[in-house]
């Protein structure tokens, strides 16, 4: 059996991630020596359980390709997560996240404003993009001209080689992103503001300050998850409003619903479908052995879509009510920053819903899945209304 994610229907990878939970849930995949889980069950105890899977990733020299993440909070385990986390927290605790709203909001419109009078655009380039990463350079204090190199970068480092994006591009973009944080990072120790780069600066864990690598990797995981999940989860709610007749209309309606569909969104198509981890010992998964040190793959894609935790998973449903998805992770590396993606997303959905009458994807619209199987979202995103 084979397992090539979001490989001949990229915009459809379900149909293939049901058939792996119901023939193989936890799969072995010999070309790559990495073990794929499906299920839910299965996908909650690997995000969940760090003392069996790990979060490490080898190396700690933030200069080689993929290692700008080596001493990041997603790629830590306890205790020393624990202490990274605790540095951040204050930043995203729903008090501060809610003081972000009205600025948001301003951002929202003013950006909507520009497109309105047109009738059409790419909403993903007009909105999605542009405002979870005006929102994230203000908290880290980037300035503004540097904001659309962080587009093009997040992209690279959440893309595949298989997908298209060569080594050496993992590579250039590995460099650039060092040596701009880096050069970021003595700007802010010689004039610190009021911004996450100069706390983190002056923070300390047991009297020790933060490591250079340590702060690369906040700066990095910063960017991309800060950027990323929400530009994904903006275009992946307006796709699945526009494809489900009536809900916008109801949304309209009932707008107290919207946060429920936006968890009905997360569930139906996760942001983020995979997350990596490395098994500590020799485990069993579904009765399935693991050896110690074996790359696994949990795919929360899948998980969000399963049999056995949701009924009629295939459908979106924005009454679905409580829903138990793994969008987020699971335990201790839940997404810190999902109070501020679900903030984002449902201040850019009502300003979408209210200020863009008759919104609809065109029956010729050809849309593409970004070139990544770690994240679900839309390159593009054609869409009309009623011109004001």
């Amino acid at each position: 059996m084979d397992f090539a994610p979001a490989s001949d229907h990229p915009l459809d990878p379900f149909p293939q991630y049901a058939k792996m939970r119901e023939a193989a849930p936890v799969f072995h995949d010999e070309q790559s020596g990495s073990w794929h889980v499906f299920r839910y069950d299965d996908v909650q105890r690997v995000l969940s359980e760090h003392a069996s899977f790990s979060s490490r990733m080898g190396g700690d020299d933030p200069s080689e390709t993929g290692q700008l993440f080596a001493s990041s909070l997603i790629t830590a385990d306890p205790p020393r997560h624990r202490q990274l986390r605790s540095l951040v927290t204050q930043a995203f605790t729903p008090k501060a996240v809610d003081a972000l709203a009205p600025r948001i909001a301003q951002l929202a419109v003013e950006l909507l404003e520009g497109i309105a009078p047109r009738g059409t655009a790419d909403l993903i380039r007009e909105l999605a993009y542009p405002l979870p990463v005006i929102v994230i350079s203000e908290l880290m204090g980037v300035p503004s001209d540097d904001r659309d190199r962080f587009k093009q970068w997040s992209d690279v480092i959440v893309s595949q080689t298989r997908a298209g994006t060569t080594n050496e591009e993992h590579h250039v973009t590995n460099r650039e992103m060092t040596e701009y944080f880096l050069d970021l990072i003595e700007q802010r120790r010689t004039r610190p503001g009021n911004d996450l780069i100069s706390n983190l600066l002056s923070a300390e864990i047991d009297g020790q300050k933060l490591s250079v690598a340590e702060l690369l990797g906040f700066c990095s995981l910063l960017l991309v998850a800060g950027n990323e999940t929400t530009t994904n989860l903006i275009g992946n709610a307006v796709l699945c409003f526009t494809e489900v007749p009536g809900t916008i209309d109801r949304l309209l309606k009932e707008p107290s619903l919207l946060p429920q569909a936006i968890e009905e969104v997360l569930r139906y198509r996760s942001p983020v479908q995979s997350m990596y981890r490395v098994n500590v010992a020799d485990t069993s998964l579904a009765a399935t052995q693991i050896p110690a040190g074996a790359p696994v793959v949990a795919w929360i894609g899948s998980a969000n879509r399963d049999e056995r935790q949701f009924q009629q998973p295939a459908r979106f449903d924005i009454d679905r009510g409580q829903i138990r998805h793994l969008a987020f992770g699971h335990g201790i590396h839940f997404c810190l920053g999902a109070p501020l993606a679900r903030l984002e997303t449902r201040i850019a959905l009502e300003a979408i819903l209210s200020r863009l009458p008759g919104l609809t994807l065109p029956p010729e619209s050809r849309l593409e899945r970004m070139d990544s199987t770690i994240v679900y979202g839309l390159k593009a995103l054609p869409v009309t209304w009623q011109a004001s």
